[in-house]
């Protein structure tokens, strides 16, 4: 019986100690000890270049507006030609017969209609017998209208001043309006067309200047944009730009290299400092010797760093190292502040100068 009680009292003084608190025994967590960067501005230049076409700043292809046989063409391969200048005539002395017809009713509905105006005043006829007269002279004039919009559609003149392509019809031809008589492009005012990926949408500004090189020379011209199409194409995320080139000479339809260059104080951060998300980019930052994990939205990167447009502010404290071990709101130790973003990588002195 004693040995049974013995056996009770060791079973009850072995629960007590197993259910003492541990929490004096166990060291408290230790903070993890990082690398960090003082965001700050610096100089960022950035250059990419894109694809683009030259383009005329005007150009047509030369149609008739009716069907019928070309007498008269005037279109010489290459010619240069001025608004207004008569490049072909498509046969119409049928129209004009037309018009000399209704030129002399006219001129006999003029005089009766004057005629009956003064025996109106005198109460010498009806008032509808001059009504029929007055409709009539007014058809006839309608009429004449509507022959000269005829004749004027078997008339082609160039619309402005440029170049002409090549002649594609001879004269004598039947042709209609699906029919190419030639080109016309206006080849002093070149434009350049070109998209650029929306990343990079700050490089593009209406009146910025840009250069623009084509496979023929190594010379690089100059060109300003001036225009930029409001909607982001929804298949490609790239937007269309326009810009008029402001020196020199390129054909119409050649492939051009466009330069885009921009220097500008942004906040750079090393590649390795971002943390990459599912929906956003995320950076570490030490406040209060903790780590907070901030959103950030990035802009322009290369192998190196990776420009910040928001999210952090100059003077925050960017965790550089031992990111992988901090948890949020954990403590941190900061072994060392690195004060320049090119002591983390220098090969960023290349692009950040």
């Amino acid at each position: 019986m004693k040995d049974l009680h013995y056996l009770v009292f060791l079973l009850l003084i072995t629960g007590v100690f197993s259910c003492t608190p541990k929490s004096n025994t166990v060291k408290a967590k230790q903070p993890v000890t990082v690398d960090v960067i003082i965001a700050e501005k610096v100089n960022f230049p950035t250059s990419i270049e894109v694809n683009g076409s030259a383009l005329s700043e005007e150009m047509i292809e030369l149609h008739p507006e009716i069907s019928g046989r070309l007498t008269y063409l005037n279109i010489p391969d290459g010619a240069l030609v001025t608004a207004g200048t008569l490049l072909a005539n498509i046969n119409n002395t049928e129209l004009l017969a037309q018009m000399e017809q209704q030129t002399v009713q006219l001129e006999l509905a003029e005089k009766t209609e004057r005629r009956l105006s003064k025996l109106l005043e005198v109460n010498g006829i009806n008032q509808s017998d001059y009504d029929a007269a007055l409709n009539h002279l007014n058809f006839i004039k309608t009429t004449i209208n509507i022959l000269n919009a005829q004749i004027d559609k078997t008339i082609i003149r160039a619309p402005f001043d440029g170049r002409l392509g090549l002649r594609m019809v001879s004269p004598g031809a039947y042709v209609n309006p699906q029919t190419t008589l030639g080109t016309l492009q206006q080849t002093d005012k070149i434009k350049i067309d070109f998209t650029v990926p929306e990343t990079y949408a700050h490089l593009v500004t209406v009146g910025n200047k840009i250069s623009i090189q084509t496979n023929a020379s190594e010379e690089k011209l100059t060109a300003v944009i001036n225009a930029v199409e409001p909607q982001i194409n929804l298949e490609t995320r790239n937007m269309k730009v326009r810009a008029r080139l402001e020196s020199g000479n390129i054909n119409p339809g050649a492939f051009v290299k466009v330069l885009l260059n921009k220097n500008e104080q942004v906040i750079v951060v090393p590649s390795n400092a971002i943390i990459p998300d599912a929906t956003s980019n995320q950076l570490v930052l030490v406040k209060n010797k903790k780590g907070i994990f901030k959103n950030v939205e990035t802009g322009i990167r290369n192998s190196d760093v990776v420009e910040i447009v928001s999210g952090i502010n100059p003077g925050d404290t960017i965790v550089v190292s031992g990111i992988l071990f901090v948890r949020p709101n954990a403590p941190v130790k900061i072994r060392k502040i690195i004060s320049q973003v090119s002591e983390v990588n220098p090969d960023v002195n290349q692009i950040v100068k």
